[in-house]
């Protein structure tokens, strides 16, 4: 080295103050739902339940976001089994942004239409919800609680499907035992209710509904049990809105392993081999929604 180089300079102390990953993520939920909407991908949100005195279990919509400014979220209007599902402006919600295996929740509510002509300024099957001024992460075990809000998903158990035929006779037992439980108003116990011809129960939870089917999350122990049929019969359990579980046919659309190694299924409604049990599983969707969004419309009058 020349006696005239000048000293080298020690390396900046770059981790003196480092920003906590957490934080880090938190500050970036504004980009992450920019490149959700440029994506053409969708975020999740529930109604907030009002005081009815007994807590119905939470729905889930997954609806696309078509556009994001500073004041608002437009989103796709969900759905379920094909019928568009609308709400009052006003109405409270809470949502969830998920990104790989970052999750955030938010409070917001559902604005009114916004002006123009549909198709042209916004989507047709639009709605609009503010942008919230700041969200919270998940708890790493658990998708849907943070320390201001919380969702308690509806659970779900499922089965392997062996003989598709068989569905339609416990299809008609299912919907003849949920409409004697609504009339004599005692929900009948789990050994009493039909099942097809089917393979080895496994439990789940409902993560959300779309226009088409449901997503669930299956437990890392039972993943082995959902590979044995493309169908499957799943069993929802939606009390005190449905007076027993509804059963119905779906089959399997796609999946993918989580952070956890945890199962995500989507799942088709399959109607195929029972196409009068589509009418009435649409039917006790729709009384579970307007039992969920009641007190909102209620305030909202």
């Amino acid at each position: 080295m020349s006696e005239h180089a000048p000293p080298k300079r020690a390396p900046p102390n770059r981790k003196a103050h480092p920003v906590p990953a957490s934080r880090s993520r938190t500050e970036r939920w504004r980009e992450s739902l920019e490149h959700i909407q440029a994506r053409g991908g969708g975020i999740e949100f529930s109604v907030t339940q009002g005081d009815t005195g007994q807590k119905s279990p939470d729905l889930m919509w997954r609806t696309r976001v078509f556009a994001v400014s500073d004041s608002e979220i437009v989103l796709e209007r969900p759905a379920a089994v094909g019928k568009v599902i609308d709400f009052l402006p006003g109405t409270s919600v809470i949502g969830v942004i998920a990104v790989g295996q970052n999750r955030w929740m938010f409070r917001s509510e559902i604005l009114p239409a916004g002006p123009g002509r549909p198709g042209v300024n916004t989507p047709f099957n639009s709605m609009r919800i503010a942008m919230p001024t700041s969200v919270e992460r998940c708890q790493r075990r658990d998708f849907f609680r943070t320390s201001t809000a919380s969702l308690s998903m509806p659970g779900v158990e499922c089965w392997p499907l062996k003989d598709p035929i068989t569905v339609v006779s416990a299809e008609v037992a299912n919907r003849a035992m949920i409409v004697a439980a609504e009339i004599n108003g005692q929900a009948p116990i789990t050994s009493e209710l039909t099942l097809p011809d089917v393979g080895q129960s496994f439990r789940a939870r409902l993560m959300n509904i779309g226009g088409g089917g449901i997503g669930l999350q299956v437990a890392r122990a039972d993943i082995s049990s959902t590979g044995r049929s493309p169908l499957l019969w799943v069993r929802l359990d939606l009390r005190p809105m449905i007076a027993a579980p509804l059963g119905l046919t779906t089959r399997i659309a796609h999946t993918h392993v989580d952070h956890e190694q945890n199962l995500y299924i989507g799942l088709a409604f399959d109607f195929s081999f029972n196409a009068s049990h589509k009418d009435f599983v649409s039917q006790q969707l729709e009384r579970c929604v307007a039992g969920i969004k009641r007190p909102d419309f209620r305030a909202a009058a």
